[in-house]
């Protein structure tokens, strides 16, 4: 059943990266240039990825997702020992396109039908986040896209979240912040948003302040969460 945390919600914003988009797709695609080094690029290239936003949002100084993508990934291959513009070309042009996970589609279009506006709020810049919604057939079941970019911070900052208000023109507690990312559950839920952590994994919960209202395995369970 629906707590009270959770009734009333009008629509369900998504993060994107880890979310709805498999991040270990562009590896996969990438097998032979990564060798046995996949786990170690995959594991480098997020991990500064993330970091990197949180160090600029500490320092003031802006840059785009892409750029930082980028470059983190320039990281991961000269620690790995395997970089070169090749491979650097490919690993990032799968990384516009990929794959969402199996249970996304079926998840969105049941929001949907259930009279439930979508959208991605992602620290990805506005034109990633609708190339991989169009190359994984999303663009369809989401109303709106909003970017990090578009505040000049990234997440967990509260200006962030604010910008899925924005586009939707609702308050805070008729919104539903879904991610995977422990971190950003817990800084959605201190700006106002009731919140669904997509464990997917099995985690442990991180000792920050701001909880997830609940905690999901898959999105197949969010349709019924709300319901």
């Amino acid at each position: 059943m629906t707590g009270p945390e959770l009734a009333g919600i009008r629509a369900c914003v998504f993060d994107a990266y880890g979310t709805l988009l498999d991040l270990a797709a562009a590896g996969r695609r990438c097998a032979e240039i990564l060798g046995d080094k996949a786990d170690r690029v995959n594991e480098v290239w997020r991990t500064k990825q993330i970091s990197w936003t949180w160090h600029l949002n500490s320092m003031g100084v802006y840059r785009d997702f892409w750029r930082i993508t980028e470059d983190s990934l320039d990281v991961a291959l000269h620690d790995s020992g395997i970089w070169s513009e090749s491979g650097r070309a490919r690993l990032l042009a799968q990384y516009r396109v990929l794959d969402p996970y199996p249970d996304v589609a079926p998840a969105l279009e049941r929001l949907r039908g259930a009279g439930l506006r979508t959208a991605v709020l992602s620290n990805g810049t506005e034109e990633m986040v609708r190339v991989a919604l169009g190359a994984g057939r999303l663009t369809g079941l989401v109303d709106a896209v909003c970017s990090a970019d578009h505040a000049r911070v990234f997440k967990p900052h509260p200006n962030v979240y604010r910008l899925a208000c924005d586009a939707l023109g609702e308050p805070a507690h008729a919104l539903c912040f879904v991610s995977s990312n422990y971190w950003d559950v817990a800084g959605a839920s201190i700006f106002g948003f009731p919140t669904v952590w997509l464990n997917r994994t099995g985690q442990r919960p991180e000792p920050l302040p701001g909880r997830p209202t609940a905690t999901i395995a898959s999105l197949s369970e969010l349709p019924g969460l709300l319901a």
